[in-house]
């Protein structure tokens, strides 16, 4: 990656080849490199995304926690100046007690991320942390905070226009995590209430308007025993802004173009409204049951669910190849319903729809997770899967649902009932008689 998709001048140049008017980064590699989107400023094509003034204010995590105090915006205890030595570590680490999260000042999604549970961890811990970020995000600087228990991670969708407009979209879920890395997300969630909910969105757009910030973000919490704190801004598009989309209707990739060529938000914040509960199962190629481990292999059989209320973002076909080179992400899938409950319903069965041969992936765990009874009522934080979800379930999960698994219901499990349904459908004026069968459907009386 240091020699291709981090290249600052490489990257620009093959913009200027292909004859692009503009730059719009995704998320991850450059994407929140404020060194790289000022290169593109400087240059004939337009950056999709925040100046590279803003980006610098938020994208390094200690400067965003001092903007975010000055916006009087709940922080987690801990340093507004990078460390550089472990003895640094060790004070805060006395001050707040253990453990403490030494954090990589461009890092995101777990990289760069180390948490420290005794002294005796500190130094390992902090030069793993600043080798993550350079590796990474082409910085080595760390800062660090108090490292909370079992939070619920909840983070603010928000879009700016260069016309002194800013609007929150509502929160989204994204507390069901492995090694600090998103696995399931949700819109809205289910862990707040609609005082706490009000208050954490106008944190997020108090923020944004006091860093001057401009384009598409997300600002991140911690929620833990009803109060919320700032963790960091990500100065990009999310990977489950998908979410967001399905319970707003408003399409962030389209607004991000628009306001990045001069265009007003044409919407205020009494417009947004949050209808119906939508949910992002990532589809990584990985093992769940060898702890999550990258999965490699060719795509056998690759068949995707659908049907209404069903989303699919990929790119991967039916006999391609699955390197470890890169992120283990393939897919993702969007199921989006009018509540919660039917959400979890929809997604039972799309998930049961999936189907991919060849490696493994973590869609036996997605089907586990439907069904688990945590997860369901919305009760779990951060840590529930690395240190309480019993780890002999999600084994089984995968022995039955997995590449070399037999898919069979066991006693008592409806899953695997098959349904035939008989429909009349009319096209062009012709009249057709259909039958479809549904695994998991119920039957319906004719």
């Amino acid at each position: 990656a240091a020699d291709s998709y981090l290249d600052h001048e490489a990257v620009i140049e093959a913009g200027r080849k292909a004859g692009a008017d503009a730059v719009h980064p995704g998320y991850g590699f450059l994407a929140e490199n404020a060194g790289f989107a000022a290169k593109v400023e400087e240059s004939e094509m337009t950056w999709i995304g925040p100046s590279a003034d803003a980006m610098e204010r938020l994208g390094e995590k200690t400067k965003a926690r001092s903007l975010m105090q000055e916006a009087d915006v709940p922080v987690v205890p801990g340093t507004t100046d990078p460390v550089e030595s472990a003895d640094e570590v060790k004070e805060i680490a006395d001050e707040y007690g253990y453990p403490v999260a030494i954090k990589a000042e461009g890092g995101g999604g777990g990289r760069g991320l180390k948490v420290v549970h005794s002294e005796s961890e500190v130094e390992e811990q902090l030069e793993t942390a600043q080798r993550e970020g350079e590796a990474y995000f082409d910085n080595a600087s760390v800062y660090v905070e108090k490292y909370l228990e079992a939070p619920k991670h909840i983070e603010v969708q928000i879009l700016a226009d260069h016309h002194d407009n800013a609007r929150h979209l509502g929160e989204r879920d994204c507390s069901l995590q492995r090694r600090h890395q998103k696995v399931i997300e949700e819109a809205p969630s289910p862990a707040l209430d609609e005082e706490l909910r009000e208050e954490i969105g106008e944190a997020a757009r108090r923020g944004v308007k006091e860093a001057d910030y401009t384009n598409a973000g997300t600002v991140e919490f911690l929620v833990e025993d009803g109060e919320f704190y700032f963790m960091e801004v990500n100065t990009r598009i999310q990977v489950e802004h998908t979410c967001t989309e399905q319970v707003t209707g408003i399409d962030i990739v389209k607004w991000q173009i628009r306001v990045a060529s001069g265009e007003e938000l044409d919407f205020s914040q009494d417009d947004v409204e949050i209808e119906g509960h939508s949910m992002e199962f990532r589809i990584n190629a990985e093992n769940p049951a060898n702890d999550f481990a990258p999965a490699t292999g060719t795509l056998e059989t690759y068949d995707p669910a659908g049907g209404v209320g069903v989303r699919i973002d990929d790119a991967m076909r039916q006999g391609d190849e699955i390197g470890g080179d890169y992120d283990s992400m393939i897919a993702k899938l969007i199921v989006t319903a009018s509540d919660r409950q039917e959400c979890l319903a929809r997604s039972e069965r799309a998930l049961a729809e999936y189907e991919v041969e060849g490696l493994h992936t973590v869609v036996p765990f997605h089907r586990l997770m439907v069904t688990d009874e945590r997860f369901r009522d919305g009760s779990h934080t951060t840590k529930y899967l690395d240190e309480e979800l019993d780890r002999s379930r999600v084994e089984a999960a995968v022995e039955k649902w997995g590449p070399q698994g037999d898919g069979e219901p066991e006693d008592g499990d409806e899953d695997g009932e098959v349904t035939e349904r008989e429909f009349t459908v009319e096209v062009n004026g012709k009249r057709f008689e259909v039958s479809l069968e549904e695994r998991g459907a119920p039957a319906i009386p004719v």
